[in-house]
């Protein structure tokens, strides 16, 4: 490999203020950190996120789900858009539209999705909710590549949060999104140094 580090190419999927979004903006201005943002797509036109990424020079894209007769036709035009920018990974961050297999099979290996919660514990929705009137001690978040079958892909990195006798699922989510702005980078670091050094 030359002296030159190749950076892998992300396309990041948000619905709304894109927090996880802009925390791996910041970790790509790192020279050091394998991969770079080549586009940010929302399916709502007024995701807070998309703003940040046009402060900061990041090419966006809006495919509007509520135009769309259909989750194909919604996921094929979606596909459509991402295509021209060649994405190494996407990264679904904050992305509130659950894929079907014929988009997720395009992309083998090369979607990635953060879960509040230590999968396979609490798939889907309402997840602190669930964690905390189980009277679970902890909680967390999940890293993992996206498969057909929701919030089942393998996992690639947890981090873990107590949970206090005091939550409310507002409180354990505001500490659990913490650990995702750190959980997602260094997935995505470790992910895209295997695939450069496949």
């Amino acid at each position: 490999m030359s002296d030159i580090r190749k950076k892998l190419k992300l396309a990041i999927l948000i619905s709304g203020r894109g927090s996880n979004m802009m925390t791996i903006h910041k970790s790509c201005q790192d020279p050091d950190f394998p991969a770079e943002i080549a586009l940010v797509l929302s399916n709502r036109p007024d995701a807070g996120g998309l703003a940040y990424a046009k402060d900061h020079n990041i090419p966006t894209e809006v495919v509007d789900h509520k135009e769309f007769s259909s989750r194909d036709e919604f996921e094929a035009e979606m596909h459509n858009r991402i295509e021209p920018y060649k994405p190494d990974l996407i990264i679904l961050a904050g992305f509130l539209r659950i894929l079907n297999a014929p988009f997720v099979k395009k992309w083998p290996n090369r979607i990635l999705n953060i879960h509040p919660s230590l999968l396979p514990e609490y798939k889907g929705l309402n997840t602190h909710a669930r964690a905390i009137n189980d009277g679970k001690t902890e909680s967390g978040c999940t890293v993992h590549y996206v498969v057909p079958e929701l919030d089942s892909g393998q996992t690639i990195i947890q981090k873990r949060v107590p949970i206090f006798n005091d939550d409310t699922p507002e409180t354990l989510e505001k500490r659990v999104l913490e650990q995702e702005h750190i959980a997602y980078p260094e997935a995505i670091k470790l992910v895209a140094n295997n695939i450069l050094s496949e």
